[in-house]
């Protein structure tokens, strides 16, 4: 990994028909770890998130409540904004759709793909499907209803269309060409295979409603909303000046995390939209599994849906971070139930991480006067143990690459693991007696391997992590993954009182 290239990740931007729920925590803190993985590796970083907030939809649930669509799409962006905030979400940029820089945007890409002669005017008539905002054929509604089980509409109007169908053979060349573009690789063999069974020309504007980006030259119409939003990740790099500092930096070295519901419009149509107007498509798009709750899938008719301030709330906002990223793989589905966050809570961060900082603090604060303790001659044990920690950093870049967070996580608790068995090896509560100048050897060996781990936990779970390396005395020079080797403890350091990083959680009990 070069430690100067420029790393660019982008969340899906959040449609204002709902308020945020589980479902778009989870790649919001998936592509925050990664933004700051990537900062502390020494990458200079765009972190791109926001929201979507033209269309039918909106349109409609803005009328139902008797607000216009800005007002509307006002009040939903900013519970966004305000799910980002419980999350320690470190975005560096946040796009809205109704901003004057992307509707400037958008319309000079419909300019650009109308001078390429991409877009034509015709007749649509088919199923539209206005909660996905998407075009469905005969052949994929299941008993009368889009493939998401959501109502569809016969629509008949004039609009405008992309010549998506020329694109097919290019397309394929692409996915070829470019193999670790679209992630998992079951979600690429997907695409692969809907492209190869043919492509259909693309309707591109609509007149049957008005909030949207006016279509250049032809006010009736408006854009598409999946036009309209994927554009949102160029436009917020200054497209169409591709010249500007941030688009000629990040793109198209960029990572679009998506959900898998929505990987079509990410790995069929943009690429298309992108290389028809001259420009470069994504380098890598990977598409993220589904939550279910307590094994039923959300859906706003159950009512399942949990919001992150009650996530936050209930459990912290470290613990709920490190539980979405290390329960399943990213590419997988799985269940979030209360049992398997507590398990995580209190097996993998109290007891296994928090109950090993806690007890070797505690034991420097007593022992060695609250001082980093000078360590004498490290023997086989402690060189394998920070060894062990030495090697971490390779292994969880390798992990991060792939988006792997789980085995990212799994990688550092193993060694966590080993640092636990070599407490109860070494029993530095006996050599306190027996051998002081062991003990203190001992007890330096884990603060330095509890260190490397407190930098490396940092992009999942940063409040805690902070709080950690406070107490290790590092400073804040010092906690970037380069001065992992350059910048070890110092012995003789003070230190602060040790204060627990992952308290237990405990079932409230009902009065």
């Amino acid at each position: 990994m070069t430690a100067d290239k420029p790393f660019f990740v982008t969340t899906p931007i959040y449609y204002v028909n709902d308020t945020p729920h589980l479902g778009h925590a989870y790649p919001t803190v998936a592509a925050d770890a990664l933004a700051r993985f990537m900062r502390l590796d020494g990458r200079r970083v765009m972190f791109l998130t926001g929201t979507d907030e033209h269309g039918q939809k909106v349109e409609r649930s803005a009328q139902a409540l008797g607000l216009t669509p800005q007002q509307f799409a006002d009040q939903v962006s900013a519970s966004f904004r305000e799910m980002d905030r419980l999350l320690d979400i470190s975005y560096d940029d946040y796009i809205r759709t109704t901003e004057a820089r992307h509707i400037r945007g958008v319309q000079a890409l419909w300019r650009e793909l109308e001078r390429r002669g991409e877009i034509y005017l015709g007749r649509f008539a088919g199923w539209y499907c206005v909660r996905d905002e998407a075009f469905y054929e005969e052949s994929e509604l299941v008993d009368g209803k889009a493939p998401t089980g959501a109502e569809v509409e016969w629509l008949e109007e004039k609009n405008y269309f992309f010549r998506l169908s020329s694109w097919q053979d290019r397309l394929l060349a692409w996915y070829e060409a470019n193999p670790e573009a679209i992630a998992p690789r079951s979600r690429r063999n997907e695409v692969v295979s809907f492209v190869r069974a043919g492509l259909n020309d693309l309707s591109i504007s609509r007149t049957s409603f008005s909030w949207g980006i006016p279509v250049p030259g032809n006010p009736k119409h408006v854009i598409y909303v999946w036009l309209d939003a994927l554009t949102n990740y160029i436009t917020a790099l200054g497209y169409p000046e591709t010249e500007s500092p941030d688009y000629s930096t990040f793109w198209p070295d960029v990572l679009h995390v998506v959900g898998k519901d929505i990987l079509r419009f990410h790995a069929v149509y943009w690429p298309a939209f992108l290389m028809a107007a001259g420009l470069e498509p994504p380098r890598r798009i990977f598409a993220h599994g589904w939550w279910t709750v307590e094994g039923e899938k959300m859906s706003k008719s159950l009512g399942n849906g949990i919001p992150p301030d009650v996530l936050v709330e209930r459990y912290g906002v470290d613990p709920a971070r490190y539980f979405l990223l290390r329960e399943l793989p990213f590419g997988s589905d799985g269940d979030f139930s209360h049992r398997a966050v507590v398990g995580r809570l209190n097996g993998d961060l109290a007891n296994d991480f928090g109950n090993l900082a806690q007890r070797v603090l505690v034991m420097i604060n007593r022992e060695c006067r609250a001082r980093v303790p000078e360590p004498g001659a490290f023997l086989a044990a402690d060189t394998e143990l920070l060894g062990r920690a030495r090697g971490l950093l390779a292994a969880v870049r390798g992990h991060i690459s792939e988006q792997a967070f789980h085995m990212a996580l799994e990688a550092i608790w193993r060694v966590v693991a080993e640092a636990n068995r070599y407490v109860d090896e070494q029993a530095p509560w006996v050599l306190r007696r027996s051998d002081p100048m062991r003990m203190k050897t001992v007890l330096y060996t884990l603060a330095e391997t509890i260190r490397r781990l407190a930098i490396l936990i940092q992009p999942f779970v940063p409040g805690a992590a902070a709080k950690l390396l406070d107490q290790l005395g590092v400073p804040e020079a010092a906690r970037s993954f380069a001065t992992i080797e350059s910048a070890p403890l110092l012995p003789g350091a003070l230190l602060p009182v040790p204060e627990g990083i992952f308290p237990r959680y405990v079932e409230a009990r009902a009065e």
